[in-house]
């Protein structure tokens, strides 16, 4: 097996869903980019010429004797699709409009809605994950919804990429989409106004003085340095440093491999993040940690959900392993394959699954996912409560991987309260409410008054700082009932750490 240092890693990336990077939205793949199919090696032996013959016949007869005239490429195209696609959801044929879609995303800059999205059996696409402060996110398309009609057309029929294509469009033009929603009667129209998607997918604030929150959206090639950049900013905010740090993945459908590594890399200093097995040996990988935490080894907590995928599930499944964080939430999404970008000499790519991936601890999460610490239910204070809904998870793809954990129940690291390997419970866990993380992100970090005399009593300048932060933690609960207990949790380890010890 090879070991690479994360700074020599080449651009990989990790998809949630079919085509995850050539949707709407940056998906994690681990995929590396192959210049060319062309190679020295020797084909295999006996290629199935009866099989090939057959082949060419079926697209001779369509050719003549279909309805409608049909051009000789697409077919072509569709066949190619068709022998990816069977593999399993993340294996599929890129065409070349869609590798400059690939090149997009990746820089974190696209046209469209902002989801991340997946092809169902049934022809139906599927939503994996709404993007952060993206048109899709604000009309309120969520994790699980079945998008079933564009602008009041099927969308069975088309392939993933068309579906797409039909989704993209000019910045301010409207497109409505027909939803199936689990819980709901009867289907949703959703309008929504395409515009630019530029995501930022790093944004931090701090809860209370001591406290800091990062929110990590998708994983790009900048994400690591702004997430080094975000906590030393909070560092600075705070007078004595931070005494705990809550990293957001909720709902993070993944991105490039790379920054998913150096983020959790950047909170370890020695140990194994992730490593990779494959049937050839180049898609055997080790990617160790080699650099200093950020926090200096102070409390961390991991907030995740079935809408945390790939490379989210890569940095939750290290940071748990090595007892670096305790990670709150529900179960994760558990797509835990390897695909490789294999360019061909059309300008076209095959996306083709090459290897699994491994927590350091030897855990599969194919199918499986992260099992949080502590799983923490949807609540919401002082409002209605709803029945919870469903969330699509890699298992629930059809043709799906199978985990090779030896056992479908177990793969739990010995030390840890919980393992990876537990198929997701009844219990729907965190981050449904995103709506509570854009309230607290949207508003400015808190500089904290300082009364002229810190001894007199009845000062009315105090006493507002005090009913502010009330104020603020009350609306936490409201609005982010995981985010505030995952914040009580940071000041009791923070209180745990520092207690006197009795010799």
């Amino acid at each position: 097996m090879k070991t690479t240092s994360i700074k020599t890693i080449p651009l990989l990336l990790i998809g949630a869903t079919i085509g995850g990077a050539l949707t709407i939205a940056p998906g994690v793949l681990a995929e590396r980019l192959i210049p060319t199919l062309i190679t020295d090696e020797e084909p295999p032996p006996g290629l199935p010429l009866e099989e090939l013959r057959e082949i060419t016949e079926v697209m001779l007869r369509i050719e003549r004797d279909y309805v409608d005239p049909i051009e000789r490429e697409d077919l072509i195209q569709n066949a190619i699709g068709g022998m990816l696609s069977g593999l399993d959801p993340h294996s599929s044929y890129i065409v070349p409009d869609g590798m400059k879609n690939l090149q997009e995303q990746t820089r974190g800059e696209f046209g469209g809605l902002g989801i991340e999205v997946g092809m169902e059996d049934n022809g139906y696409v599927k939503v994996v994950a709404p993007i952060d402060d993206t048109p899709a996110f604000r009309a309120g398309m969520k994790a699980g919804d079945l998008i079933v009609r564009l602008d009041g057309k099927s969308v069975r029929g088309l392939t993933l990429t068309e579906a797409v294509n039909k989704m993209r469009g000019k910045p301010g033009t409207i497109i409505v989409l027909t939803v199936v929603r689990q819980g709901l009667d009867a289907p949703i129209d959703v309008k929504i106004k395409r515009d630019i998607i530029q995501i930022t997918s790093v944004r931090a604030r701090t809860l209370e003085p001591g406290y800091g929150y990062v929110r990590i959206s998708a994983f790009q090639t900048r994400t690591a340095n702004n997430l080094i950049q975000s906590v030393n900013r909070l560092q600075e905010e705070s007078e004595d440093g931070l005494n705990g740090l809550i990293l957001d993945l909720r709902n993070n459908p993944g991105g490039v491999l790379k920054a998913g590594v150096d983020v959790a890399d950047a909170f370890l200093e020695s140990g194994t993040i992730v490593y990779t097995e494959g049937r050839r040996d180049d898609a055997k990988l080790r990617f160790n940690a080699d650099s200093t935490d950020v926090i200096d080894g102070k409390p961390l907590v991991v907030l995740v959900n079935g809408g945390s995928a790939s490379a989210s599930e890569i940095v939750a499944g290290a940071l748990k392993d090595h007892r670096r964080a305790v990670i709150i939430g529900e179960p994760t999404f558990g797509k835990g394959s390897v695909q490789t970008i294999l360019q061909t000499e059309g300008n076209a790519a095959l996306k083709l699954t090459t290897a699994r991936y491994y927590t350091p601890s030897g855990n599969s999460i194919q199918a499986q996912g992260i099992v949080p610490d502590i799983i923490s239910g949807q609540v919401q204070i002082t409002r209605a409560s709803q029945e919870g809904l469903a969330r699509l998870r890699e298992a629930d793809l059809a043709g799906h991987l199978e985990s090779d954990n030896e056992d479908e129940g177990e793969g739990e690291d010995e030390g840890a309260q919980e393992g990876e390997g537990v198929d997701e419970g009844a219990d729907e866990g965190a981050g449904e409410d995103e709506g509570g993380i854009d309230d607290i992100l949207g508003e400015s970090s808190d500089e904290d008054a300082q009364g002229d005399d810190a001894g007199s009593e009845g000062d009315s300048e105090g006493d507002s700082e005090g009913e502010e932060n009330e104020t603020q933690v009350s609306s936490l609960a409201e609005d982010d009932f995981t985010l505030y207990e995952a914040l009580n949790l940071l000041k009791g380890l923070h209180i745990l750490n520092n207690r006197p010890v009795n010799l």
